[in-house]
């Protein structure tokens, strides 16, 4: 990879976190704060490994929620001991009266909850304090634009969620293909310029799972993240 430094673009790769014990059992997790399992800190240990390799990293930056952050300090641990910033923007969609619950059985427990999530109305909130995926899409690529703003010529690395890795793929590719699975640690690389112009450099990365135990199977990261 090329160093980004003298770029005219911040270089941001952003990863979702290590598995959580919810993530394997498809229990939604929304603002809840679940910690990572053994299998989410194995997979953070190998991705900071190879995020260790790459050209200097100024600094990690990460959602607040122990799943994220976790995941952000071993990474940061393993690129010779960077700062991690916390940024509760980062955090995965409020899911309202859906956190908690484990999905499959989410539309007999919680219906109007259930209803308002799978609507195509990107507008619509969810019953118990949850965010619509236009509140959602405001909060994180602001973020995401904030600290593009503060390292042009830099590469930081962003550890945040499933929901959130898409709306930052929709702000990158407005036109895009229908997105895939992100998968746990998997590494998704922006580049951000002046005048808002964003573009993807690589995505979904997950070649350092091949060390690992990891779930495929794991719940979130696509269509029903949280």
């Amino acid at each position: 990879m090329a160093d980004s430094r003298g770029a005219d673009y911040a270089e941001i790769m952003v990863v979702r976190h290590g598995e959580t014990a919810w993530n394997a059992d498809g229990r939604i997790q929304g603002h809840l704060d679940v910690e990572l399992n053994d299998a989410g800190r194995q997979q953070a240990a190998v991705v900071g490994n190879k995020l260790s390799k790459d050209p200097k990293i100024s600094l990690v930056y990460s959602s607040d929620l122990k799943r994220a952050y976790e995941t952000a300090q071993i990474i940061a641990a393993r690129c010779g001991g960077l700062n991690v910033v916390t940024d509760p923007d980062l955090r995965e969609r409020h899911l309202g009266d859906l956190q908690g619950l484990v999905f499959r059985e989410a539309a007999k427990l919680s219906s109007k909850a259930y209803q308002a999530f799978t609507s195509h109305r990107t507008c619509q909130d969810i019953p118990g304090g949850g965010e619509s995926l236009d509140q959602l899409y405001d909060r994180c690529t602001s973020a995401l634009e904030r600290i593009g703003g503060k390292h042009k010529g830099e590469r930081v690395v962003v550890v945040t969620h499933g929901g959130v890795i898409r709306s930052l793929y929709q702000r990158a590719c407005p036109n895009g293909s229908s997105l895939g699975k992100v998968a746990n640690t998997s590494i998704n690389t922006f580049h951000l310029y002046d005048e808002d112009k964003w573009t993807i450099k690589s995505w979904g990365d997950i070649s350092h799972l091949k060390e690992t135990d990891y779930l495929e199977s794991g719940f979130g990261g696509d269509a029903t993240s949280g």
